[in-house]
Protein backbone atom coordinates (compact mmCIF):
# COMPACT_ATOMS: atom_id res chain seq x y z
CA UNK A 1 0.00 0.00 0.00
CA UNK A 2 2.32 1.89 1.24
CA UNK A 3 4.77 1.83 -1.62
CA UNK A 4 1.64 2.42 -4.34
CA UNK A 5 1.06 5.73 -2.68
CA UNK A 6 5.23 6.79 -3.21
CA UNK A 7 4.62 5.79 -6.83
CA UNK A 8 1.34 7.63 -7.09
CA UNK A 9 3.46 10.85 -5.90
CA UNK A 10 6.26 10.29 -8.89
CA UNK A 11 5.69 11.96 -11.77
CA UNK A 12 6.23 9.44 -14.62
CA UNK A 13 7.84 9.81 -18.10
CA UNK A 14 4.13 9.12 -19.84
CA UNK A 15 2.74 11.72 -17.36
CA UNK A 16 5.32 14.70 -19.07
CA UNK A 17 4.69 13.46 -22.43
CA UNK A 18 1.05 13.00 -22.87
CA UNK A 19 -0.69 12.43 -26.14
CA UNK A 20 -2.05 15.90 -25.97
CA UNK A 21 1.12 17.11 -26.01
CA UNK A 22 2.60 15.39 -28.62
CA UNK A 23 -0.34 16.60 -30.68
CA UNK A 24 0.37 20.64 -29.45
CA UNK A 25 3.41 19.52 -30.64
CA UNK A 26 2.95 18.50 -34.02
CA UNK A 27 0.35 20.42 -34.76
CA UNK A 28 2.56 23.25 -34.42
CA UNK A 29 5.02 21.86 -37.04
CA UNK A 30 2.46 21.21 -39.17
CA UNK A 31 1.37 25.28 -38.92
CA UNK A 32 4.17 26.60 -39.40
CA UNK A 33 4.77 24.38 -42.46
CA UNK A 34 1.54 25.38 -43.81
CA UNK A 35 2.51 29.38 -43.23
CA UNK A 36 5.79 28.75 -45.02
CA UNK A 37 3.85 27.05 -48.18
CA UNK A 38 1.01 30.06 -48.50
CA UNK A 39 3.78 32.47 -47.97
CA UNK A 40 2.17 34.02 -44.69
CA UNK A 41 3.47 36.94 -44.06
CA UNK A 42 7.11 36.49 -42.90
CA UNK A 43 6.83 32.90 -43.17
CA UNK A 44 7.91 33.10 -46.71
CA UNK A 45 11.11 33.93 -46.05
CA UNK A 46 11.50 30.74 -43.71
CA UNK A 47 12.32 27.55 -44.91
CA UNK A 48 9.76 24.68 -43.73
CA UNK A 49 10.51 22.07 -40.40
CA UNK A 50 11.33 19.74 -43.05
CA UNK A 51 14.22 21.71 -44.85
CA UNK A 52 14.81 22.55 -41.48
CA UNK A 53 15.16 18.81 -40.14
CA UNK A 54 17.05 18.12 -43.81
CA UNK A 55 19.87 20.58 -42.46
CA UNK A 56 19.88 19.56 -39.03
CA UNK A 57 20.51 15.78 -40.22
CA UNK A 58 22.88 16.60 -43.03
CA UNK A 59 25.19 19.29 -41.01
CA UNK A 60 24.75 19.04 -36.90
CA UNK A 61 23.78 15.92 -35.90
CA UNK A 62 27.35 14.59 -36.53
CA UNK A 63 28.81 17.81 -36.01
CA UNK A 64 30.95 18.08 -32.86
CA UNK A 65 31.06 21.72 -32.87
CA UNK A 66 26.90 21.83 -32.39
CA UNK A 67 27.30 19.37 -29.49
CA UNK A 68 30.18 21.26 -28.06
CA UNK A 69 27.74 24.47 -28.41
CA UNK A 70 25.06 22.56 -26.36
CA UNK A 71 28.07 21.44 -23.01
CA UNK A 72 29.29 24.93 -23.05
CA UNK A 73 25.72 26.68 -22.66
CA UNK A 74 24.82 24.29 -19.97
CA UNK A 75 27.86 24.51 -18.01
CA UNK A 76 27.36 28.42 -17.94
CA UNK A 77 23.90 27.57 -16.79
CA UNK A 78 25.19 25.22 -14.30
CA UNK A 79 27.31 27.40 -12.66
CA UNK A 80 25.33 30.48 -12.93
CA UNK A 81 22.34 28.86 -11.84
CA UNK A 82 23.94 26.92 -8.69
CA UNK A 83 25.88 30.03 -7.32
CA UNK A 84 22.40 31.85 -7.30
CA UNK A 85 21.43 29.68 -5.06
CA UNK A 86 24.30 28.73 -2.70
CA UNK A 87 24.10 33.25 -2.39
CA UNK A 88 20.22 33.55 -2.65
CA UNK A 89 19.06 31.48 -0.60
CA UNK A 90 21.22 32.49 2.75
CA UNK A 91 20.53 36.49 1.65
CA UNK A 92 16.66 35.58 1.89
CA UNK A 93 16.83 33.74 4.94
CA UNK A 94 19.18 37.04 6.38
CA UNK A 95 16.72 39.46 4.81
CA UNK A 96 13.23 37.83 6.65
CA UNK A 97 14.75 36.94 9.68
CA UNK A 98 17.02 39.95 11.06
CA UNK A 99 15.07 43.15 11.10
CA UNK A 100 19.19 45.22 11.32
CA UNK A 101 20.56 43.48 8.31
CA UNK A 102 17.49 44.46 6.59
CA UNK A 103 17.07 47.65 7.12
CA UNK A 104 20.83 48.15 6.26
CA UNK A 105 20.82 45.91 3.17
CA UNK A 106 17.82 45.48 1.37
CA UNK A 107 17.35 49.18 -0.20
CA UNK A 108 20.70 48.42 -2.02
CA UNK A 109 19.00 45.37 -2.94
CA UNK A 110 16.05 46.82 -4.20
CA UNK A 111 17.92 49.28 -6.15
CA UNK A 112 19.96 47.05 -8.69
CA UNK A 113 17.17 44.62 -8.51
CA UNK A 114 15.39 46.37 -11.38
CA UNK A 115 18.14 46.54 -13.53
CA UNK A 116 17.95 44.20 -16.09
CA UNK A 117 20.72 41.43 -16.25
CA UNK A 118 22.28 42.36 -19.54
CA UNK A 119 22.52 45.53 -19.05
CA UNK A 120 25.24 44.37 -16.57
CA UNK A 121 27.10 43.14 -19.61
CA UNK A 122 29.06 46.41 -20.20
CA UNK A 123 30.22 46.42 -16.40
CA UNK A 124 31.25 42.70 -16.19
CA UNK A 125 33.11 42.69 -19.26
CA UNK A 126 35.73 45.26 -17.36
CA UNK A 127 35.37 43.66 -13.69
CA UNK A 128 36.09 40.20 -14.61
CA UNK A 129 38.94 38.85 -16.26
CA UNK A 130 37.72 36.56 -19.31
CA UNK A 131 34.51 36.56 -21.53
CA UNK A 132 33.58 33.11 -20.01
CA UNK A 133 33.67 34.87 -15.90
CA UNK A 134 31.51 37.56 -17.29
CA UNK A 135 29.01 35.25 -18.87
CA UNK A 136 28.80 32.93 -15.63
CA UNK A 137 28.37 36.40 -13.90
CA UNK A 138 25.74 37.22 -15.96
CA UNK A 139 23.76 34.50 -15.90
CA UNK A 140 24.26 34.34 -11.91
CA UNK A 141 22.08 37.66 -12.06
CA UNK A 142 19.05 36.69 -13.85
CA UNK A 143 18.72 33.83 -11.38
CA UNK A 144 20.36 35.59 -8.29
CA UNK A 145 17.11 38.33 -7.17
CA UNK A 146 14.49 35.92 -8.10
CA UNK A 147 15.77 33.54 -5.56
CA UNK A 148 16.00 36.37 -3.21
CA UNK A 149 12.93 37.78 -3.58
CA UNK A 150 11.05 34.39 -3.24
CA UNK A 151 12.81 32.96 0.25
CA UNK A 152 12.17 36.50 1.59
CA UNK A 153 8.65 36.07 0.75
CA UNK A 154 8.50 32.55 2.13
CA UNK A 155 10.10 34.06 5.30
CA UNK A 156 7.19 36.69 5.63
CA UNK A 157 4.12 34.08 5.00
CA UNK A 158 5.33 31.49 8.03
CA UNK A 159 2.45 31.40 10.13
CA UNK A 160 3.85 33.71 13.41
CA UNK A 161 1.89 31.45 15.55
CA UNK A 162 3.72 28.68 14.87
CA UNK A 163 7.04 30.59 16.43
CA UNK A 164 5.02 31.60 19.85
CA UNK A 165 3.94 28.29 20.12
CA UNK A 166 7.71 27.27 19.54
CA UNK A 167 9.52 29.56 21.86
CA UNK A 168 6.68 29.25 24.44
CA UNK A 169 7.86 25.68 24.63
CA UNK A 170 11.81 26.47 25.23
CA UNK A 171 12.90 25.87 21.55
CA UNK A 172 16.43 27.50 21.11
CA UNK A 173 16.47 29.53 17.75
CA UNK A 174 18.50 26.72 16.30
CA UNK A 175 15.67 24.45 16.60
CA UNK A 176 13.28 27.12 15.00
CA UNK A 177 14.95 27.69 12.31
CA UNK A 178 15.94 24.01 11.51
CA UNK A 179 12.64 22.13 12.28
CA UNK A 180 9.47 25.56 11.29
CA UNK A 181 11.31 28.17 9.41
CA UNK A 182 12.94 25.77 6.53
CA UNK A 183 10.61 23.56 6.25
CA UNK A 184 8.30 26.15 5.52
CA UNK A 185 10.55 27.91 3.09
CA UNK A 186 11.13 25.40 0.96
CA UNK A 187 8.09 25.82 -1.42
CA UNK A 188 9.08 29.45 -1.63
CA UNK A 189 12.67 28.01 -2.75
CA UNK A 190 11.29 25.73 -5.04
CA UNK A 191 9.38 28.35 -6.81
CA UNK A 192 12.61 30.77 -7.29
CA UNK A 193 14.65 27.42 -8.85
CA UNK A 194 11.75 27.02 -11.18
CA UNK A 195 11.82 30.65 -12.25
CA UNK A 196 15.33 31.08 -11.97
CA UNK A 197 16.41 28.49 -14.28
CA UNK A 198 13.73 29.87 -17.22
CA UNK A 199 15.57 33.14 -16.75
CA UNK A 200 19.16 31.82 -16.56
CA UNK A 201 18.56 30.17 -20.01
CA UNK A 202 17.22 33.80 -21.31
CA UNK A 203 19.96 35.65 -20.00
CA UNK A 204 22.51 33.13 -20.93
CA UNK A 205 21.90 32.94 -24.84
CA UNK A 206 21.28 36.40 -24.79
CA UNK A 207 25.00 36.79 -23.32
CA UNK A 208 26.60 34.29 -25.69
CA UNK A 209 24.95 36.47 -28.82
CA UNK A 210 26.72 40.25 -27.34
CA UNK A 211 30.07 38.86 -25.46
CA UNK A 212 30.75 34.79 -26.54
CA UNK A 213 32.28 32.92 -29.71
CA UNK A 214 30.53 29.87 -28.52
CA UNK A 215 27.07 28.40 -27.64
CA UNK A 216 24.04 27.62 -28.75
CA UNK A 217 23.25 31.75 -28.66
CA UNK A 218 26.38 32.21 -30.56
CA UNK A 219 25.41 29.51 -33.00
CA UNK A 220 22.17 31.35 -33.73
CA UNK A 221 23.38 34.75 -34.06
CA UNK A 222 25.91 33.53 -36.62
CA UNK A 223 22.59 31.68 -38.22
CA UNK A 224 21.41 35.03 -38.35
CA UNK A 225 24.71 37.21 -39.49
CA UNK A 226 25.02 34.42 -42.42
CA UNK A 227 21.37 34.76 -43.52
CA UNK A 228 20.94 30.91 -43.24
CA UNK A 229 17.68 30.81 -41.42
CA UNK A 230 17.65 27.07 -41.24
CA UNK A 231 20.52 27.70 -38.72
CA UNK A 232 18.73 30.19 -36.56
CA UNK A 233 16.04 27.76 -36.57
CA UNK A 234 18.28 24.96 -35.12
CA UNK A 235 19.79 26.85 -32.79
CA UNK A 236 15.91 27.76 -31.19
CA UNK A 237 14.36 25.10 -31.66
CA UNK A 238 17.79 23.64 -29.63
CA UNK A 239 17.82 26.28 -26.81
CA UNK A 240 14.18 25.09 -26.53
CA UNK A 241 15.01 21.43 -25.89
CA UNK A 242 18.06 22.84 -23.80
CA UNK A 243 16.06 24.92 -21.31
CA UNK A 244 12.86 21.85 -20.88
CA UNK A 245 15.75 19.70 -20.22
CA UNK A 246 16.69 21.69 -17.60
CA UNK A 247 13.17 22.77 -16.22
CA UNK A 248 12.77 18.69 -15.97
CA UNK A 249 15.59 18.15 -13.24
CA UNK A 250 15.06 21.10 -11.52
CA UNK A 251 11.53 19.45 -11.24
CA UNK A 252 13.09 16.36 -10.61
CA UNK A 253 14.92 18.23 -7.53
CA UNK A 254 11.91 19.67 -6.19
CA UNK A 255 9.93 16.71 -5.94
CA UNK A 256 13.23 15.46 -3.76
CA UNK A 257 12.85 19.00 -1.57
CA UNK A 258 9.19 18.18 -0.97
CA UNK A 259 7.98 14.01 -1.54
CA UNK A 260 4.80 15.40 0.50
CA UNK A 261 3.42 16.84 -2.48
CA UNK A 262 1.71 15.22 -4.93
CA UNK A 263 3.30 16.30 -8.37
CA UNK A 264 0.98 17.12 -11.77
Amino acid sequence: MAQTASMSRKPSLWRRIKWRGIASVVAFFVLWHLAVVVKFSGFAELPTPIQTLQTFFAEYIVNPDYWASWVVSFERVFYGFIIAQILGIPLGLLFGTSPKFRDMFFPVFELLRPIPPLAWVPISILFWPTNESSIVFITFIGAFFVIVINVYDGVGGIQKEHLWLARSLGATRAAIFRRIMLPSVIPSIAVGMTLGIAITWNVVIAAEMIASDSGLGRMTWEGYVSSTPEVVLIGMISIGLAGYLSSITVDWVESRMMPWQERR
